[in-house]
């Protein structure tokens, strides 16, 4: 157990983040474990500082304006208020804040109720411990990372099967093979990886691409992308 430990905080340390501060989080979660766990497993990383946990909607709606956090981690399915309408009240009185959906629920009317809400990112509570630290990196720098299968699931949302993607929206050959691996999930690092690449680069590839999509973020380039324009 020990030397698990270990290895996952070299791991965690290992993952190159450019930034002064911690990144400032709160945990919105219901189960002891899972809360007190990911809790536990984010103090590993000095790029990171959780402020505070709590159980329900209603004790963070009380909280969270207050502590302005840089991202919230949030539950969908909890006692009394949702996760969902949780962020939708606190997106007005947290308007810098992002928000991180971390539930089981992968079906699409959660995925796109969250999105609708506020949400820039949506995790499956399966997702392995070091990449939860990368997409948390990347949401904060603006990104919106997704667990594969949930990617896949907006793809299949917006595409129209006579549909071919990207090829009358003025993208070059590598932001339109940048966009595929956005649409299959893959964070920037991975995508950095695939493409033997910098994560800078990758970065600002995707900066492009949203300027010429004139879009915000990875959900609104798979909708321009994939679906009806």
């Amino acid at each position: 157990m020990g030397a698990n430990l270990c290895y996952i905080e070299n791991r965690i340390k290992s993952v190159y983040f450019d930034k002064t501060m911690p990144i400032t989080l709160t945990i919105v979660e219901d189960l002891d474990e899972v809360r007190d766990g990911l809790k536990n497993f984010l103090a590993l990383s000095p790029d990171f500082k959780v402020l505070d946990t709590f159980k329900s909607a209603e004790e963070a709606l009380g909280a969270i304006p207050r502590l302005q956090p840089d991202i919230v981690i949030m539950d969908i399915n909890l006692p009394g208020m949702n996760g969902i309408e949780c962020i939708a009240h606190l997106k007005e009185k947290s308007s810098r804040t992002q928000f991180m959906m971390f539930t089981v629920y992968e079906n699409d009317e959660k995925v796109f109720e969250a999105l609708k809400a506020g949400a820039s990112g949506y995790l499956l509570k399966n997702t392995g411990l070091i990449q939860i630290i990368e997409s948390l990196k990347e949401l904060y720098q603006g990104g919106s990372p997704m667990s594969s299968n949930i990617a896949r699931k907006l793809v299949s949302s917006f595409q129209q099967k006579e549909t071919v993607p990207t090829n009358n929206l003025s993208l070059s050959s590598r932001e339109n093979e940048i966009l595929q691996f956005l649409a299959r999930g893959l964070l920037y690092k991975e995508i950095a990886d695939e493409l033997a690449i910098s994560t800078g680069t990758v970065r600002q590839h995707i900066h492009k691409i949203y300027e010429k999509l004139h879009v915000q973020n990875r959900t609104e380039a798979i909708n321009k992308a994939f679906g009806k324009h």
